[in-house]
């Protein structure tokens, strides 16, 4: 039916002596236009540290974008990204792969326009600038409607004083020794990789190395480098407790974003020759995709109490504290999980100024029950990253909806994780 309707259309633009409006991107289009997607990304790149995530495509691209950025100020640039979005919008018609490709293209090319407008001083309320950047637009939960978790957590760690300063003391408890770091996150990754291997094939070169840093806004990091290999680091400023091996070995690693990128560079950039999957701006609809994914994959690497099981058998052992108390320190981890959304409602009021610091820091501790040096902690990464704190919250949610809907055996929600992680996906995507 599509065939014929298409010839059609162009019979009449042919009958009426005009020229027929594209309607399937000619052979080469989309590549070109996916060259200079990647060499503005890369130009934009030279104007802000840090919007470049990852880069691993044609070093001839860099060298050029190099080139280009002292000649072009951010009104041009501006510009530049507005054609170029209007470009690849001529070919997103459809569901067919190219399709699909070019939704991308306009999805990235919408977050840098929006992202070159916050360059220019313009000011945007966190919902517009989160529409902007990341495809979606939060709608956040009230602040009071956590005030039941609290009290449920009340009954978690009993006592005097303040509950956050309770529930403080009694996390760190599970602080794992400086010296017993290595050991304790070498034997979770090991395990995260294991059990991500049982159902995503990854390439034989992959690898990755890890460090251990400091002075960092944030908890962990991964720098992909290209062919298959991670650079991860993690930030010791703050006690690293228990519950943080498995979640940082399961997000920066398997099946979080070193799978996710091995998998696009493997199955996008070089079966496909797709080079705009060579470049990640972190101010992108890539970054739901990215942070949703890994914060689910550990919820699909150890569904239920299996996360509690093997810290209690392995973790807790290396890490030399004791093993009887991991059913209680899993218990409270769970329902702290439940307050994940005050972060985002306290970025939101704090971006927006309705609240200053202070406050921000005070409803931190609150709301997340943590001590005032890691509620400061929290609030500098929201003040470095502003509504990219959205993407860690909202985008697990959005990643767990989809893989669900998929079924409830392990082999048909890994299967949905894998298309996610190596296939053109938009927030969007997720909702369908």
């Amino acid at each position: 039916m599509f065939r014929l309707k298409f010839a059609i259309l162009l019979l009449a633009a042919s009958t009426a002596a005009c020229t027929p409006q594209q309607t399937t991107p000619p052979a080469g289009a989309l590549n070109t236009i996916a060259r200079d997607y990647v060499k503005l990304s890369l130009t934009i790149g030279e104007k802000e540290e840090g919007y470049i995530d990852a880069y691993y495509g044609p070093p001839e691209l860099q060298a050029a974008a190099k080139a280009d950025a002292p000649k072009q100020n951010l009104d041009q640039l501006f510009a530049r990204t507005e054609a170029l979005r209007a470009r690849a919008a001529a070919f997103e018609k459809g569901d067919s792969l190219d399709a699909r490709r070019a939704k991308f293209l306009v999805a990235q090319l919408t977050a840098a326009a929006t992202r070159l407008r916050m360059m220019r001083g313009e000011k945007l309320s966190f919902e517009d600038e989160a529409q902007g950047l990341f495809g979606v637009r939060p709608q956040l939960v009230p602040l009071a409607s956590l005030d039941p978790i609290l009290v449920k957590i009340e009954t978690l760690v009993p006592g005097e004083g303040p509950l956050a300063d309770r529930v403080d003391a009694y996390q760190n408890r599970f602080n794992i020794p400086t010296a017993k770091l290595k050991p304790v996150f070498d034997a979770a990754i090991a395990e995260c990789k294991r059990r991500t291997l049982e159902h995503i094939a990854l390439p034989k070169s992959e690898s990755f190395a890890m460090a251990f840093v400091t002075g960092k806004s944030w908890s962990g990091y991964n720098y992909y480098q290209g062919k298959a290999h991670s650079k991860i680091e993690i930030n010791t400023d703050l006690p690293i407790r228990m519950s943080r091996a498995i979640d940082l070995g399961c997000h920066e690693g398997y099946p979080g974003h070193h799978v996710l990128n091995a998998l696009l560079e493997q199955k996008l950039v070089q079966d496909k020759g797709w080079v705009e999957y060579s470049v990640y701006p972190l101010y992108s609809p890539q970054s739901l995709i990215a942070e949703g994914s890994a914060n689910y994959g550990i919820e699909l690497a150890f569904p239920g109490n299996e996360a509690t099981a093997f810290e209690q058998r392995v973790l807790y052992p290396a890490a030399g504290l004791d093993p009887a108390l991991a059913g209680t320190f899993g218990e409270l981890q769970k329902a702290l999980l439940a307050l994940a959304g005050a972060r985002l409602t306290i970025a939101r009021e704090l971006i927006n100024g309705k609240i200053d610091e202070a406050e921000a820091v005070r409803l931190t501790q609150r709301y997340k029950l943590v001590s005032a040096e890691r509620a400061k902690k929290d609030i500098d990464f929201i003040r470095q990253y502003r509504s990219y704190v959205i993407n860690y919250g909202l985008g697990l949610d959005m990643v767990r909806a989809s893989v669900e809907r998929a079924g409830s055996t392990p082999a048909a929600r890994w299967k949905r994780m894998e298309a996610i992680i190596s296939e053109p996906t938009l927030p969007s995507d997720l909702a369908s």
